[in-house]
């Protein structure tokens, strides 16, 4: 709790703020800010992680490297220890939560799953597990921003933006890619892209960047100039490629949806761990470049080192076979996702951005591979299709075609690749989207009618809290009032005209409307001897608490044309929500958003 000496300094600070500062510019300088502490976020996520790595690589743990396929299973039981008995939370994806914060909780995200990743991470991505940094960067990045939006009293609107803001610097910081950044944010948390909100995204991408170069220099993930140039007989190839990617995509989408639904068996998380742990280490012992993000393998492939990149197998003797390591490299394309989803389910935290990248340039690599060495006149750049293929797979996991465009080409410092990037990303963003409609991040609140898109009213109804539309002022009646009851219990005061109907249980049985009585609420020789039973309505549509939300509120007026419909909840009568009073909320909601 703040002391009052704190409240003071703030409440100066704030009236000073909006005496002095407008609000654009004020977000501006948020933006700025977001960006500053969304770079320190992600080296700080980098730089334990290689300290841990650092120490598990060195002559303290001697039998690391004969045995260090088992270090990821030590990471996890750290990581379940530490979830278990010290904050006794468990672990949540980090954007999934975002995306959830953004459309149901206004942008607030709780301090304890934000930050969490700051420690679980790590611990998970150091002692090998096969996750990314990049998803927690962004989570913990986005906690800040929300606790900063809500420091200075900023209005929704602008909340997602500084959260958009968050995402860009992280990707900006972590790969040196701010205009990748700008476009993640608009593609994945689905922000408009207008001058109001280009400019506070633009200003956290740099000033994100720049923290980086000035703590990293000009160090950078991939160092990778391309010298092949784009040709367009080449182009055949591109199309398959994207065909693969896209196959690839799918294949990715559904293994992590299969694997965690195969975990839920397990009741015990102890049990996930365990069989999870194994699992990882099997496949860690066959295909060592599963270890951990796979930052390493990507740059391998890209300086044409695949030896190196596939490290040493108990295939070693045989890899002089080409056959023998595109089959490897093609096991690492199946096998990423498994060991990927597998960590997750074991109660590891981590992000699918780099596993996508790991996954994709091993397919872009193997299918280079496969067109040099059938012997048919064609020699494609190895390097260039690897890039390809990570494109191809951001495009068709995460349905971010732009991003991965931009990402790519701010990577080679070059715009030589932008028409193959084109045909390979669209055409695997074309053919995923069209099996799988809605990516990892968003298909859980796709189907519980959360998900935030670019459709204004789809989102605004999203936005809306039915809460606020629900009223509780009319009066219950029960089946076996007579009419003299029904007029004096509940006619004569209330100011409303429909009568909920319940049972003794508060279970709704009917409705009861003036329209339905008028004709002899002032016939005295009818109050006692017709009952509320003969004149209620049976309820035929409803508004489920748990279930519905304004989109299908909204729908089930359109079907029904009614003005009021009963509201349910754990399955008794709550109340009423009128059609006028949730067209207010919309547009209430509309004009909040949009100006």
């Amino acid at each position: 709790m703040s002391s009052p000496s704190k409240k003071t300094v703030l409440y100066k600070l704030l009236k000073w703020r909006y005496r002095n500062i407008s609000d654009k510019n004020f977000i501006l300088i948020l933006s700025i800010l977001v960006g500053f502490t969304a770079g320190l976020i992600s080296l700080l996520l980098k730089n334990i992680t290689h300290l841990i790595q650092l120490v598990l690589e060195s002559d303290i743990i001697s039998w690391q490297t004969s045995f260090y396929f088992i270090i990821p299973v030590i990471g996890l039981l750290i990581v379940y220890v530490f979830t278990k008995y010290i904050i006794k939370k468990d672990v949540r994806s980090a954007i999934p939560l975002i995306l959830h914060s953004l459309s149901k909780k206004d942008g607030i995200i709780k301090p304890i799953h934000g930050y969490l990743p700051l420690i679980l991470a790590p611990l998970t991505v150091g002692f090998g597990g096969s996750v990314g940094l990049l998803g927690p960067a962004i989570g913990s990045a986005s906690t800040l921003s929300s606790d900063i939006s809500n420091l200075f009293k900023i209005k929704d609107k602008t909340r997602f933006l500084l959260i958009g803001c968050a995402a860009a610097g992280a990707i900006s910081a972590v790969f040196k890619s701010p205009l990748a950044g700008l476009v993640f944010a608009v593609e994945v948390f689905s922000l408009d892209l207008t001058l109001a909100s280009l400019l506070p995204l633009l200003f956290a991408s740099v000033s994100s960047i720049l923290t980086s170069y000035f703590f990293l220099g000009d160090e950078v993930l991939f160092r990778f100039d391309v010298v092949e140039k784009f040709d367009i007989y080449d182009t055949p190839f591109y199309i398959i490629l994207g065909v693969g990617t896209a196959v690839a995509s799918i294949y990715f989408t559904k293994m992590y949806f299969g694997i965690l639904h195969f975990f839920d068996r397990f009741s015990k998380k102890i049990y996930k761990l365990l069989i999870g742990g194994l699992a990882i280490g099997i496949m860690l012992y066959f295909i060592p470049p599963l270890y951990g993000e796979g930052l390493g393998f990507i740059n391998d492939l890209l300086h044409g080192d695949h030896l190196k990149a596939i490290g040493n197998t108990p295939f070693d003797d045989i890899t002089s076979n080409i056959w023998i390591v595109i089959a490897l490299l093609a096991g690492i394309t199946v096998f990423k996702a498994v060991a990927m989803t597998a960590t997750f389910a074991a109660g590891g935290s981590g992000g699918i951005f780099i596993p996508t990248m790991v996954m994709g340039s091993a397919l872009g690599n193997v299918v280079s591979k496969v067109i040099n060495n059938l012997g048919i006149g064609f020699q494609v750049s190895e390097a260039n299709f690897t890039l390809l293929g990570m494109a191809g797979l951001i495009a068709g996991v995460l349905h971010a075609p732009l991003t991965s465009i931009f990402l790519i080409a701010e990577i080679t410092s070059s715009y030589e690749l932008f028409v193959p990037l084109m045909i390979t990303t669209a055409i695997s963003f074309i053919i995923s989207k069209n099996r799988i409609e809605h990516n990892i991040y968003t298909r859980e609140l796709a189907e519980q009618g959360h998900l935030i898109t670019h459709d204004k009213d789809q989102t605004v109804l999203t936005l809306m809290n039915l809460e606020e539309c629900i009223e509780t002022n009319f009066i219950p009646v029960k089946p076996n009032y007579t009419l003299k009851q029904l007029l004096s219990e509940a006619v004569a005061k209330s100011n409303r005209n429909l009568f909920p109907v319940t049972d003794e249980a508060d279970h709704l049985i009917g409705i009861v409307s003036l329209d339905d009585i008028r004709d002899i609420m002032f016939d005295i020789t009818m109050y006692h001897k017709v009952k509320v039973e003969t004149l209620m309505s049976p309820t035929t549509t409803a508004i489920i608490y748990e279930n519905d939300n304004a989109k299908t509120v909204m729908q089930k007026f359109q079907d029904t044309g009614v003005w009021n419909l009963p509201v349910i909840k754990e399955g008794r009568y709550l109340g009423f929500i009128s059609k006028s009073k949730l067209l207010t909320s919309y547009r209430r909601k509309l004009i909040n958003f949009t100006r």
